[in-house]
């Protein structure tokens, strides 16, 4: 069983390059990346204490353009992690049709013995130390032409605020080009926030139009309830979708009645969990994915659904809006039972589209209203679903080879174009 997420997309680059009988030169290329900076840096905490955090920003591959993907937050985080993230943004941005190719950074954060930080319970002054640190640490290689980082796991608009002022500090003029899902009154753009979300929507929605269905009278589950799985779980319920659990890191809760959403993400934000939500039953996180619903999205952290528990999965639909939450195992026995996996690669890449406007808008001066957003993002999710659904059908394949399949021949195709094979 694969659970290292490197190996996991290592994997998937063999799969599909198999279909398009790519030469092996050509194939080790896509299975690594291009640079990783592996950084250390002190940071004084506000007990006086001083720790030395580790971070890492991997560039897989540049053929598209300058590369582009978040930086996450996590005591988890290692330098394997954010170089299969890279890759999964490479064939991300080629599947959504941008002009970016795959970026990923992150810093571990634990202790100086070792013990995990939670990013959750420390001050802004610490947070944005922290941040500033790690972008005068990784500057030399990122830039609007070079590579453009945005939020991620346990990241936000204000770190980003915080890490476009260092940026521009350091080279002497304001450039917010540099990194998006930043603040609106920096530069951000209208409908970011909820970008990965609605881009899903948007991606589900094709899906379903394939089978001749439609979201009234479906039911759900959403694993994570964190930015893109509390909007995904509101605009299921907006379309009529009963949504009978979500959870959070701290547990998940059930009503077969359907929950009402904007009231739990109301109790969250009080609360800091959807555990304990009134009229609701308590259940764990791996309980969730194997309920009895029609559509599953797993919108928390990767290796989810695996081999242990793939056979009892029972969704119809699995939207991934977290990165790597399906294994390569568990893609095999979901496929031969009918279940239709919308990819990470896919599925999620509504952030990314938004991130890619924000960029223009930032490079142009010109900025966009949050419907004229809105109406770009569904145009490109459509676009993008319509390819990877057609390289699918043509080889036989399941979503996710369909997508690695269709971005990796673009990938190729600037390769060859530019000289680089």
């Amino acid at each position: 069983m694969t659970k290292n997420p490197f190996e996991a997309f290592q994997k998937q680059v063999e799969s599909a390059s198999e279909l398009l009988h790519l030469e092996p030169h050509i194939v080790e290329l896509l299975k690594w990346p291009k640079r990783v900076l592996e950084v250390r840096f002190p940071v004084k905490m506000d007990d006086g204490r001083t720790i030395i955090f580790t971070g890492w920003r991997s560039q897989h591959n540049d053929a598209l353009g300058p590369t582009k993907g978040g930086i996450r937050y996590h005591w988890d985080v290692t330098k394997e992690e954010v170089m299969a993230l890279s890759g999964w943004m490479t064939f991300k941005n080629a599947t959504a049709g941008l002009p970016y190719g795959g970026g990923k950074g992150g810093i571990r954060f634990r202790d100086m013995d070792g013990s995990p930080i939670n990013p959750k319970e420390l001050s802004d002054a610490e947070i944005e130390r922290i941040s500033r640190a790690f972008v005068d640490a990784i500057a030399q290689i990122i830039g609007p032409e070079k590579d453009i980082p945005a939020p991620d796991v346990y990241t936000n608009p204000k770190i980003m605020g915080y890490m476009v002022d260092e940026y521009s500090k350091l080279r002497g003029y304001w450039a917010p080009g540099t990194f998006t899902g930043k603040p609106l009154s920096i530069g951000g753009s209208e409908g970011r926030g909820t970008a990965t979300a609605r881009g899903g929507f948007f991606i589900l929605k094709e899906a379903l139009k394939t089978v001749a269905m439609k979201f009234e009278g479906l039911t759900a589950a959403v694993q994570g309830f964190g930015n893109a799985g509390s909007y995904e779980a509101l605009f299921l319920y907006e379309a009529g979708v009963k949504v009978v659990a979500v959870s959070d890191s701290k547990g998940g809760i059930y009503n077969g009645d359907g929950l009402n959403i904007p009231e739990v993400m109301q109790f969250k934000a009080e609360r800091g969990t959807v555990v304990g939500f009134p009229g609701a039953e308590k259940i764990s996180n791996s309980e969730l994915l194997t309920l009895e619903v029609d559509i599953l999205v797993p919108a928390a952290l990767e290796n989810q659904i695996t081999v242990d528990n793939a056979e009892d999965i029972k969704a119809k639909f699995i939207l991934e809006l977290a990165n790597g939450p399906t294994t390569p195992e568990a893609d095999e026995i979901l496929y031969k039972n009918g279940v239709m996996v919308l990819p990470d690669i896919l599925a999620n890449s509504g952030g990314v589209t938004v991130s890619y406007f924000e960029w223009v808008q930032n490079i142009t001066g010109y900025y966009w209203s949050e419907e004229e957003v809105d109406k770009r993002l569904s145009e490109k999710m459509k676009v993008a679903f319509k390819h990877v659904f057609e390289a699918a059908k043509e080889f036989g394949v399941d979503m996710r080879k369909g997508a690695y399949v269709s971005s990796i021949r673009r990938v190729v195709e600037a390769m060859k174009d530019r000289g680089m094979i």
